[in-house]
């Protein structure tokens, strides 16, 4: 995972862990500052699920070491590990713009083929001004595409957009090659890492979340908050130069 390694490297480690929460949507590590991934869940039975190995120790894990929990095949213990590497990003503001991804994606598509991969909450806006759209889900709802069919939509895509949560997912590299060269390229979502580091790998817009507020977003998670739902937060997004 190439893109993980370039994105680990570019971190400060020197930062003490204070605070580490995990709701049932989302996740919140505070170190330097505060960073955001969306809880991912394996499907299948309670009884099959990976649990966090060292639950009620992670504090006494180091910055690096809990960040490097981003390998870890269970989607919970790699979902800590990408809140940790957004809460050790320098965000670069002066690159950014308060934009949603929604609004990007509506401007770039229009008229154009899309594939979404994962089915986020403003898919009937893009429905409405694509020339065709395809949402491409592990878990698909009525009208999306099951996930084996990114191989054979995205290199057909004008514009791609894909969530953050396939850093944690571990399928961010894959589907970053299945993208054709021309393609415009959106990474998204409140995991999304805020790093030019992606642009490295044909992207061309990284649309995340920047923590304003990290007693009041701590406290939303902890109280099971869904992203939409959080408070404390700005939407930014960083282009390609």
């Amino acid at each position: 995972m190439k893109i993980i390694d370039d994105l680990l490297s570019t971190l400060d480690y020197e930062a003490p862990v204070r605070e580490i929460r995990q709701g049932p949507f989302q996740t919140a590590v505070l170190t330097r500052r505060c960073g955001l991934a969306t809880t991912l869940h394996e499907p299948g039975p309670l009884r099959d699920k990976m649990p966090i190995k060292e639950a009620g120790s992670l504090m006494e894990k180091s910055a690096l070491g809990l960040a490097r929990m981003v390998y870890s095949p269970s989607p919970l213990e790699a979902t800590i590990g990408m809140a940790t590497i957004n809460s050790l990003l320098d965000i670069d503001e002066a690159r950014c713009v308060e934009l949603n991804a929604a609004d990007l994606l509506t401007e770039k598509g229009r008229d154009k083929k899309i594939a979404l991969v994962g089915h986020f909450p403003f898919v009937p806006k893009l429905q409405q001004v694509a020339g065709e759209l395809w949402v491409i889900e592990r878990e698909p709802q009525p009208g999306d595409f099951a996930e084996s069919q990114a191989e054979r939509l995205i290199p057909r895509a004008e514009v791609v957009g894909i969530t953050g949560s396939a850093f944690t997912n571990h399928t961010i590299e894959r589907l970053l090659e299945l993208c054709p060269p021309q393609a415009y390229v959106v990474v998204l979502g409140g995991t999304t890492p805020l790093s030019p580091i992606l642009f490295d790998y044909g992207v061309d817009a990284v649309s995340g979340a920047q923590v304003t507020d990290p007693e009041m977003v701590l406290r939303y998670v902890s109280q099971g908050a869904t992203f939409r739902q959080l408070q404390g937060i700005r939407r930014l997004t960083m282009m390609k130069k």
